[in-house]
C-alpha cells in the first residue's frame, strides 16, 4: 500500500471515519461569492505519506497545497472555490486532485451558479460524404449541461431512403463545449439525389436542425453506360431544381419552371458514341 492515497469529500460535520455518501463535491452560490468545502485525504499505508493537492476547472485554493498524512490516518483539508463576478449562471464542472507516489485520485466538483438558466443547442457543419457517413458538430450555446439526442431523415428523388428515430447520444455537453461526430449510413443509395435532415434535441432546449444534400453515383453505375449517365445527371438536375425552388420560396417568389434536360441527353449521346 506504499504511496497509495485515497481522497473524497469530507463527511458532513468533518466527523471521524471514512468519507461516505458523497461521490462528488457539490457547491452552489451566486456570481462573486466564495464557496467552501473540505477534502478528506487518507493514507492507508504503514508510513507517512506526502500528498500534493491541486484543482482544475474552477478558481480553487487549498488551505495547504502539500500535506503529510501519518500512517493509517486521514487529514481533512479545507478549500475554497471563488465564483468570479463574470461567471455565467448554470452548471460548471471541475476536479480536486490528491497525488502521491506518482498516483493521483481525482474528485469531481459540481458547481451551480445561481441565476437564470438557458438551455441552447445548435448543430453545425453538417456534411454527407460519398460513403454515406454523416459529419456534424454539436455546440452547447447555453449555460446548462446538455444530454443530446439525434434523429436522421433522408429523402431521395422517389421518396424516403433513411428514417432513423431519435436516440440518446453517449455524451454530455458542458456550457460552451462543442463536439464533432459522425453517424454511419451503411447502405446509402447507389444512384440518387438525397436531402438529409438532421435534428438534435436536449431536455429543456429548443430542437436544432440542419440539412445536407448529395448526389450519389456509384462507380459501377457510371460504368454501366448512357442510361446510368442520364440517371445521374437527372438526379443532379433534380437536386439543383429543389435548391432553386427552396430559394424562391424563401424570397416569396414564384418558382420558375425548370428547363428540359436536353443538354443531359447530349452528354449521354456523346458518351454513347465514345463507347462505340
Amino acid at each position: 500500500m506504499l504511496g497509495v492515497v485515497a481522497a473524497a469529500p469530507a463527511p458532513p460535520g468533518w466527523t471521524a471515519g471514512a468519507a461516505q455518501g458523497r461521490p462528488y463535491v457539490y457547491l452552489e452560490g451566486a456570481a462573486g461569492s466564495v464557496l467552501e468545502d473540505t477534502l478528506s485525504v487518507t493514507n492507508p499505508g504503514p508510513k507517512p505519506l506526502t500528498v500534493r493537492l491541486s484543482g482544475q476547472g474552477t478558481p480553487l485554493a487549498f488551505a495547504a497545497r502539500t500535506v503529510t498524512v501519518p500512517a493509517r490516518t486521514r487529514a481533512d483539508v479545507p478549500f475554497a472555490v471563488t465564483v468570479t463576478a463574470d461567471t455565467a449562471p448554470g452548471e460548471h464542472r471541475g476536479t480536486v486532485s490528491a497525488e502521491a507516489g506518482g498516483r493521483a485520485v481525482r474528485v469531481p466538483v459540481h458547481l451551480r451558479v445561481s441565476g437564470p438558466s438557458l438551455a441552447a443547442l445548435t448543430v453545425e457543419k453538417v456534411r454527407l460524404d460519398g460513403s454515406g457517413t454523416v459529419h456534424y458538430t454539436l455546440v452547447n450555446r447555453g449555460n446548462t449541461v446538455l444530454a443530446p439526442s439525434l434523429s436522421l431523415r433522408a429523402e431521395g428523388v422517389r421518396g424516403t431512403v433513411l428514417d432513423r428515430a431519435a436516440r440518446a447520444l453517449p455524451l454530455t455537453l458542458r456550457p460552451g463545449e462543442r463536439i464533432t461526430r459522425t453517424e454511419p449510413w451503411p447502405d446509402p443509395p447507389a444512384l440518387d439525389s438525397v436531402t438529409l435532415d438532421l435534428r438534435a434535441t436536449a431536455p429543456g432546449a429548443p430542437a436544432a436542425a440542419a440539412r445536407a444534400e448529395r448526389v450519389f453515383v456509384s462507380g459501377g453505375a457510371v460504368a454501366a453506360g448512357a442510361g446510368a449517365l442520364l440517371a445521374a445527371a437527372g438526379a443532379a438536375a433534380a437536386l439543383a431544381a429543389r435548391r432553386r425552388r427552396d430559394r424562391a420560396v424563401d424570397r416569396h417568389e414564384m418558382p420558375v419552371e425548370e428547363p428540359q434536360l436536353a443538354n443531359v441527353v447530349d452528354v449521354v449521346d456523346v458518351a454513347a458514341g465514345a463507347d462505340r
